[in-house]
């Protein structure tokens, strides 16, 4: 059989992304052999901070994002918290996680309803027997599913605009906790929003009970859920996943980080920090974090940094470089980041039975970003529950003239760094790694290509490309936010 000749071909800008994308893939026989992602766009966060007040940060890391200013805000914060040595008041951690949740919240939906559901409408699964109902539902811009999404999404939004202010870019998070306290009355209205935004989530998301698909341990359990639950837009997605094979694609290396989500003390948060390599869960050691540039376009580091040491200077000459992007590392590994790590680290069984059975794929990390939604909501219940009106909401902070901190927090689409160096009440360094920079980062100087590289490498698209939307599902597996990856 004679082989045929390697071809290239780019995808991008992808659509419905926050933030411009481009991902270059090698085919060979209709398989992918070889991906290069790029993030095209540099936008120099890190060192707008360079030589200002420590405090300036909470102005303007929420404007890395608009659409997770949130928790860019709470890692400015808590590094600040870090290096100033104070811890929030109870009241105002609770009020800190309430608002968090909230976006990675709305993030899931957005994501599920907006970005990924709409790529089974088009015109090339139009023969499958599914086609019809979906295009009703999700087609992009037009499906039924907007007119209750839409509104729901506007609603639960509010839960932010009372506790923060506005959205995006709210100031309310400070080191100290929540500047802006909650009256009795004002909690009563925020159980409220979250008791509708239940009821959205039990009649049209899952048409179950939160707590009964938090409940789910198996594969099994979840295919027999779905065959009862077939009006939930949920099993609609599982009958894709399935008649498609979802859960054959996007593999990369089954290695998987997560900081820790929504700490409730100093000891205890609602998801573990730690990393899942070679079957188990290992604490999570920040110093083993590193970022490499030997494909990037920045100045040439010899070895890889430790955010704390990281430079960001632009070189847009080197030849080897392909991506404004670096290469994240957790002891020389490519790590993934998102629900699916979450779950996976905190050890959720139905998300280790997935993984166990076919790896992290497109499927696994949809159905993680899903179940989310019932493990996150019945616990704002209880947060909200224990806010105290009467107790203080912020604990005032003094400038900072020396030090350094890191503010580790879960955003939406995973693991968000912060590292902070003050000298001389200035700004030494400040250091971001975002979640898709993770994610999406390019080789590092031992070629060893970034998770979503490695998800593409080996996906099967056909000669003529007649399977190239199996790259736009595999892509959007990870829901990438490319101004973030590009601070």
């Amino acid at each position: 059989m004679t082989r045929r000749h390697a071809t290239r071909r780019i995808f991008g800008p992808f659509n419905r992304v926050e933030g411009d994308l481009e991902v270059q893939v090698t085919v060979r026989d209709g398989r992918v052999t070889e991906a290069r992602v790029n993030a095209p766009l540099f936008r120099g966060f890190e060192t707008m901070l360079q030589g200002r007040d420590p405090r300036d940060a909470l102005v303007y890391m929420p404007r890395v994002c608009g659409i997770c200013s949130v928790a860019q805000s709470a890692a400015a914060a808590a590094a600040l918290a870090d290096a100033m040595g104070i811890e929030p008041t109870p009241n105002g951690r609770l009020a800190a996680d309430l608002i968090l949740a909230c976006e990675n919240l709305a993030d899931h939906l957005t994501h599920f309803y907006l970005f990924f559901m709409p790529d089974f409408a088009r015109e090339a699964y139009r023969s499958r027997p599914w086609f019809d109902e979906v295009r009703s539902r999700f087609r992009a811009g037009e499906g039924q599913a907007l007119a209750t999404v839409l509104p729901a999404r506007a609603e639960w939004m509010h839960l932010t605009g009372i506790l923060a202010g506005k959205w995006p870019h709210t100031l309310s998070i400070q080191p100290g906790g929540s500047t802006r306290p909650v009256t009795a009355a004002e909690k009563v209205r925020l159980q409220r929003i979250v008791a509708r935004f239940r009821r959205f989530l039990e009649t049209v998301l899952f048409t179950d009970r939160l707590e009964r698909v938090a409940a789910l341990e198996t594969a099994t359990a979840l295919e027999r859920w779905a065959e009862t639950h077939g009006d939930s837009d949920f099993a609609r997605f599982l009958r894709v996943s399935a008649d498609l094979g979802l859960a054959g694609f996007g593999r990369a290396y089954d290695r998987f980080l997560s900081v820790g989500a929504y700490p409730q003390n100093s000891s205890r948060a609602l998801f573990a920090a730690g990393v899942y390599v070679d079957g188990q869960v290992h604490p999570l050691d920040p110093a083993g974090i590193t970022e490499d540039v030997s494909h990037a376009w920045m100045a040439v580091s010899q070895t890889p940094r430790h955010p704390f040491d990281g430079v960001t200077v632009p070189d847009v000459e080197r030849p080897e470089a392909y991506s404004w992007c670096k290469a994240p590392r957790w002891r020389g590994m490519a790590m993934e980041t998102g629900a699916l790590a979450r779950q996976m680290v905190d050890g959720h069984p139905l998300i280790r039975d997935l993984v166990r059975r076919d790896g992290g794929n497109v499927h696994s990390r949809v159905v993680a970003r899903l179940l989310e939604f019932a493990r996150v909501l019945p616990a704002m219940e209880s947060w909200l529950a224990a806010l105290n009106p009467a107790e203080p909401f912020c604990r005032p902070a003094a400038p900072l003239d020396e030090g350094e901190g890191v503010g580790l927090v879960e955003a939406a689409r995973g693991s968000l760094g912060h590292w902070l160096r003050v000298r001389d009440g200035r700004v030494s360094n400040y250091q971001i790694i975002a979640p898709t920079t993770w994610n999406f980062s390019p080789r590092d100087g031992r070629g060893v290509p970034g998770p979503l590289e490695a998800a593409l490498e080996g996906l099967e698209i056909g000669e003529r490309g007649e399977h190239e939307l199996r790259i736009h599902h595999v892509v959007r597996s990870f829901d990438p936010c490319m101004v973030c990856t590009v601070h």
